[in-house]
């Protein structure tokens, strides 16, 4: 019985590394992504940047929208913030060219 006990225990212990190994290895989430994910996903899902009229139809109108829409919130991000969304939103979802603020 103690020897079936230590081997659990082996198991249990070796998932546990695994999963560490495998969290170490993600990379950490942006200061867009967190911001994003921290204020503006729980009223935008996904579907919501890829509707058919969007506004944002570049690099800038996407920031614009960004800067709008924290506003609206309240947020009164800095300009670093609105740049760093705008970042995550485009690495992310459009893929739009900058055409400002270009990653230093």
């Amino acid at each position: 019985m103690r020897a079936r006990w230590g081997g659990m225990f082996s198991g249990l212990a070796l998932a546990a590394t695994c999963a560490a190994a495998s969290a170490q290895n993600q990379p950490a989430p942006s200061r867009g992504q967190l911001l994003y994910s921290t204020h503006c996903i729980a009223c935008h899902s996904s579907q919501v940047h890829w509707r058919d009229r969007r506004l944002a139809t570049d690099w800038d109108t996407l920031k614009a929208q960004v800067r709008r829409w924290q506003s609206n919130m309240g947020l009164r991000w800095s300009d670093d913030d609105i740049v760093e969304v705008t970042r995550y939103l485009n690495d992310a979802i459009y893929r739009y060219p900058q055409s400002s603020d270009r990653k230093g």
